[in-house]
């Protein structure tokens, strides 16, 4: 939970004029470590420092596209990467990895010739 910066500069402040660290957290219902670090930096930190991602999207959704039914191992080995990013990728993408129900789309739509 991010506290506004007013509240911030008012336990800030509060420390200034004589509380302790221990007091300000009892009377503001905070830690003192989250005082603490307030002490150190007073605004919020607006964005991540994440590194870019391993697999690009469209070379995840060119794969997607080219072969529609295959499983998450199978994208891993040929995008070179771990199963567990391709299963990150596709959720950041917003593809769902449920199956077709119906044949797969290498196979022809033909009833097979054998009798039942």
């Amino acid at each position: 939970m991010t506290y506004s910066l007013d509240f911030r500069m008012q336990v800030l402040k509060s420390l200034d004029e004589g509380m302790t660290f221990a007091e300000a957290a009892e009377f503001y219902n905070l830690s003192p470590t989250t005082i603490q670090n307030w002490k150190r930096r007073v605004h919020s930190k607006t964005n991540r420092q994440t590194k870019p991602y391993k697999i690009p999207d469209d070379v995840l959704l060119n794969d997607v596209k080219e072969h529609p039914d295959d499983y998450q191992y199978k994208r891993a080995r040929r995008l070179n990467c771990s199963k567990t990013g391709i299963y990150h990728a596709l959720k950041r993408l917003g593809i769902s990895q449920k199956k077709d129900l119906r044949t797969p789309k290498s196979l022809s739509d033909q009833k097979s010739d054998i009798p039942q």
